[in-house]
């Protein structure tokens, strides 16, 4: 079992910038790929970006690609997603996930936080 636990979220004004963070207990965060994604009210929940285990291999959405950089630090079982140039359509709750195998844009992820909310203002 892993527990995901999001933080760093906040209000932000359009072109700023916030760094989320994920730390992992239970299990050493190494051995899982790990995705962020989000989901906006009312929508439904959409990939942002994945790392592979060793952090060699990354996907971003179209929607990020430029603004948004995923990092890992498998010593401190942690993972960031640094935001920049941020735009009111970013707005959602953003959720890390975990998965024992290769990284996916798909839902199919193993383990999930709770939720942090990043809200965008113009």
């Amino acid at each position: 079992q892993v527990q995901l636990v999001e933080s760093g979220g906040g209000l932000v004004q359009a072109g700023g910038s916030l760094r989320l963070s994920c730390a992992a207990s239970g299990r050493t965060l190494g051995s899982y790929a790990m995705a962020w994604f989000r989901q906006a009210p009312g929508k439904e929940r959409v990939f942002v970006v994945a790392i592979n285990r060793s952090g060699g291999y990354i996907i971003y959405a179209d929607s990020v690609k430029g603004r948004f950089t995923i990092s890992r630090d498998n010593a401190k079982n942690t993972v960031y997603l640094q935001m920049n140039s941020l735009k009111p359509e970013d707005t959602a709750v953003y959720y890390c996930a975990a998965r024992a195998g290769t990284v996916t844009s798909t839902l199919q992820y193993d383990y999930w936080g709770q939720g942090t909310q990043v809200t965008v203002s113009s």
